[in-house]
């Protein structure tokens, strides 16, 4: 098995050879056909998520290096263990990551996602990264035909996460504006999937001119630099008082305080990036705007086999790929790292 390990936070991969995984009970081993580069990646690889205000997430304990990264999981399954039911040699499936302990309340009202002793593929186990990846329920594999396993893969997680983002704001109705923030890989995720979610053509934030013809064409109404003077004030004016609702996918201190600012009395923002940062929300302006801010982080397993249902019988415009063989999953996460990357890069051993 070809694999490029994380060995120490800060470095470039390692390239590593072993055998390939052999599954026991219910565990079921895929050679991975295509696996996306996620910008969580990058953080994972860094060892910390950026708080702002020298403030950060360690994940230097829950990575634990030697680490094979990668959880935007496609390929097909190569050996099954002895208790494995619902799947055979040769199944092309996607691989849901965000797997749990199973036992813990959280795992079992279905937010495995949000587990405290997670067992997510990519993060505390070894991912895609490589050229086989064991899974450790047939539970976690979805179909995707007709879809190609270049763009399955991604609906691991920047699909799943715009998708859970989406629906915790679908009550605002196809007559009000969404706002959305971001048109990277999740961002465009969150574009694409908006018209088949009951959403008007969204209104799309975002300050990287180059990325904007790929966002109408994803499916945003109208697109905005967020750092143009008057941006806010525009939008709040143009909106007639502010927007329903608004999801921050890239999750910097100034984003989500455009996110804020844009609601209108009652409104919803949805804070999902990770870019990292921090900026200040007074409690005041929350209670008088009677706003709600709402976390979304991926999704859960229902919400998975919910979005796979939805992208393998609609037409859902594709996600831009740029494809890469596995041998430069280093320089993958430096260009992700340096927005060099236009909507999902995917390794592909």
């Amino acid at each position: 098995m070809l694999s490029y390990r994380l060995e120490h936070f800060g470095a470039p991969l390692v390239e590593q050879q072993s055998e390939n995984p052999a599954p026991t009970g219910r565990e079921v081993v895929l050679h991975v056909g295509s696996c996306g580069v996620c910008h969580s990646d990058v953080h994972l690889a860094d060892g910390y998520f950026d708080l702002g205000g020298g403030n950060r997430i360690d994940l230097t304990r829950s990575v634990a290096p030697p680490r094979t990264l990668g959880h935007e999981i496609a390929g097909t399954v190569v050996s099954v263990g002895p208790e494995a039911e619902g799947v055979a040699i040769g199944d092309k499936r996607v691989v849901y990551p965000w797997i749990g302990c199973g036992h813990c309340m959280l795992c079992l009202t279905g937010d495995e996602q949000l587990c405290n002793a997670p067992r997510a593929l990519g993060v505390t186990r070894d991912g895609g990264f490589s050229d086989h990846v064991s899974v450790p329920d047939p539970k976690y594999l979805f179909e995707y035909a007709p879809l190609s396993e270049e763009q399955a893969c991604t609906y691991a997680c920047s699909g799943l996460t715009a998708f859970s983002a989406l629906k915790k704001v679908a009550s605002i109705g196809f007559d009000e504006r969404l706002l959305i923030i971001g048109a990277g890989g999740v961002g465009l995720s969150g574009i694409r999937m908006a018209k088949s979610l009951g959403f008007a053509p969204p209104i799309v934030a975002e300050v990287d001119r180059g990325k904007w013809n790929i966002a109408r064409e994803a499916g945003a109404g109208e697109v905005i630099d967020p750092n143009a003077d008057g941006a806010s004030r525009a939008l709040m004016k143009s909106s007639g008082g502010g927007l329903a609702a608004a999801i921050d996918f890239v999750g910097a201190g100034e984003t989500f305080s455009f996110g804020f600012n844009a609601l209108k009395k009652g409104g919803t923002l949805v804070s999902v990036g990770l870019f990292g940062g921090a900026t200040s929300v007074s409690p005041a302006a929350v209670a008088m705007k009677a706003a709600r801010i709402i976390g979304s982080y991926v999704g859960s397993l229902t919400e998975m086999r919910e979005l796979m249902k939805m992208a393998r019988e609609q037409s859902l415009p594709e996600l831009p790929l740029t494809i890469f063989p596995l041998s430069a999953a280093s320089a993958t996460l430096n260009a992700l790292k340096a927005g060099r990357v236009v909507g999902r890069a995917v390794l592909k051993p």
